[in-house]
């Protein structure tokens, strides 16, 4: 019976929930930093006049800039993939903080102070290079195997082809040499013995 792969977990990662709430909070707060208090200082006999309509514009704006600043900064997040980065973070972290609680000492392919980037990422990359090139190597002597069985078999056919194309060549040859004899023959006296020996079988033997 094949086994199931495990359904995976489209769910946001805790770090991305924390991260993204951590931003809504900083932009609200910067949208809102100006305060009425600070724009009735700068348009104070217009607020004085008409209270209800300045109070309105001033949260319109406030409304627009909060909008505007994540509407943008959605779009970034979706150029540059970065829940799917912050997620993929958080996945690292968290298998690297349960290996250092089984006590897991850190393979090749991990991740350590003492090692460089690139040479884990070669750790990791090169053995699964390895393995898609056993792969091709395999297919392609498989390849060649057929290829040189369907080579076999053309030149068979070709063969079997060529002896029957020269048998029905000397068929033919046969046949012309038959029709060259026949056209030879004294077609005209052998009609006249024909006509002569069926009227003496008459005289012969009349008809009763």
């Amino acid at each position: 019976m094949a086994s199931q792969e495990a359904p995976v977990d489209t769910a946001p990662s805790k770090r991305w929930t924390q991260f993204y709430a951590a931003l809504q909070l900083a932009i609200q707060r910067a949208a809102h930093k100006w305060t009425y208090k600070d724009f009735s200082e700068c348009f104070p006999l217009w607020c004085e006049e008409q209270p209800n309509g300045a109070e309105g514009v001033f949260n319109t704006v406030s409304n627009f800039i909060e909008t505007h600043i994540v509407t943008n900064t959605n779009k970034l997040f979706e150029q540059y993939d970065v829940q799917k980065n912050v997620d993929t973070l958080h996945q690292v972290v968290t298998e690297a903080r349960a290996r250092r609680q089984r006590g897991e000492t850190p393979g090749a392919d991990r991740w350590r102070a003492d090692v460089q980037p690139r040479a884990a990422v070669r750790a990791r990359t090169i053995p699964a290079l390895e393995r898609e090139r056993d792969l091709l190597r395999a297919r392609l002597a498989e390849m060649e195997k057929e290829n040189t069985e369907l080579s076999r078999e053309v030149q068979e056919n070709v063969a079997v082809q060529g002896r029957a194309d020269a048998k029905t060549a000397e068929i033919f040859a046969f046949f012309d040499e038959i029709y060259a004899r026949w056209k030879e023959l004294p077609l005209e006296d052998m009609q006249a013995w024909t006509l002569l020996t069926a009227e003496t079988q008459s005289a012969i033997n009349p008809p009763p």
